[in-house]
Parts: C-alpha cells; structure tokens; sequence
C-alpha cells in the first residue's frame, strides 16, 4: 500500500513553539480552520495538543489532502476533520464558519493574491474579535533581515517570481483594508513571526 504521507521537516522544529503561542488565544471549544495545512502534520499535533478543539484542514494541492488525511488516519486524530480543497484566492469555500483560522508558512510560498484572499474571505468566514493566526518569515521596516533570510527569499523567487518574503506593513494593510486589527506580534525562532489579527 503506497503511503500517502509528506514529510515537512520544518515541522518538527516549530511545532511546539507554534503550540505555546495558541495556548494564549484559542478557544477552549470550536472549530479551527486550517488554511493551506500542506503535509498535515501541524494539524494532527495540534488536534493533540488541543483535544476538545474540532479541526478542518484544507489545501489547493490534491496530494497535500492526500497526505493529510493519511497523517490523520496514521495517528488516530479523530476530531481533525477531512481534507477539503479551498483556494485561499477565490470563492467558493468548502466552510462557512470557523471559530479561529491559522494560515501557517502560506504567505511566502504562494502569490501575493493569495494573502489578500485570506484576509477578504476570513473577514466572511470568522465573527467580530475572532482571530486570524500566521506564521511565517516577514520582512520588517527598521528590523535588520538576517542573511539567511535574505538567501531564502531569493532561493523563493527564483523557484517562482511570484513567491517571496512578504512586508509586514504590507500585510498590515491588507488587514485593516478587510477589517482586522493588530497583529500582536511574537518573535519565534529561526526569525520566524507569529501574528495575530483579529476580525472588527
């Protein structure tokens, strides 16, 4: 039987950091969107880490719903929900409600479009004061990027014009454009940003 499973290995060293941060703002019952869960294996620690919690993961790539799904059948996670295809650029969405979205390592490796359709379609999707989690390499004014980010940003754009380290002042007015305020901003490791926005 071919195992459906990907393997991220840059889960495994921010998993738990990513955890510590939720801790301070989920809900202790609803349910969480996932948008763009990739491999799945943030969603299965997370459903772990958060046992009363209802989890829907979801990706554009056929394989990474693939993966996800045999990640949650490989470690039982029973209260992660199945895969669904959603295009953070576009309508129509397979979920017409979440208590909480978390969007992690997305901003960087897709097009700036898809940024901006995750912020109009969370605006849709989540009720006043409710937050929307990402995480992520952001290039900050006044904030000196270190070397190592700079090589990944340029490793990213030559993979596809398209993709890149994105600018937090950027991104903050996409936000405010679709009604959310903040981010609260915590530093991660490997220069790496947790933000949280929340919804007017």
């Amino acid at each position: 039987m071919i195992d459906a499973r990907l393997h991220a290995p840059a889960v495994a060293r921010n998993r738990d950091a990513i955890v510590k941060v939720l801790r301070g703002f989920l809900p202790r019952r609803g349910l969480v969107l996932e948008i763009a869960s990739g491999s799945g294996e943030h969603v299965v620690h997370f459903a772990g880490a958060f046992p009363l919690l209802t989890f829907q993961p979801s990706d554009i790539d056929a394989n990474a719903r693939a993966s996800i799904d045999a990640w949650v059948a490989r470690k039982r996670a029973w209260t992660v929900n199945p895969a669904v295809r959603l295009d953070a650029t576009r309508p129509p969405r397979p979920v017409c409600r979440a208590d909480v979205i978390l969007c992690i390592d997305m901003a960087h490796a897709a097009p700036w479009a898809a940024t901006e359709g995750l912020f109009y379609q969370a605006y849709d999707l989540l009720q006043a004061g409710s937050a929307l989690y990402l995480y992520g390499p952001f290039l900050r004014e006044g904030v000196e990027t270190p070397a190592s980010l700079l090589a990944f940003d340029a490793q990213l754009r030559a993979q596809n014009p398209e993709w890149g380290l994105r600018d937090l002042a950027a991104l903050c007015a996409v936000a405010q454009d679709n009604d959310f305020y903040g981010p609260d901003i915590i530093e991660m490791p490997e220069n790496r940003l947790s933000l949280i926005f929340r919804r007017l």
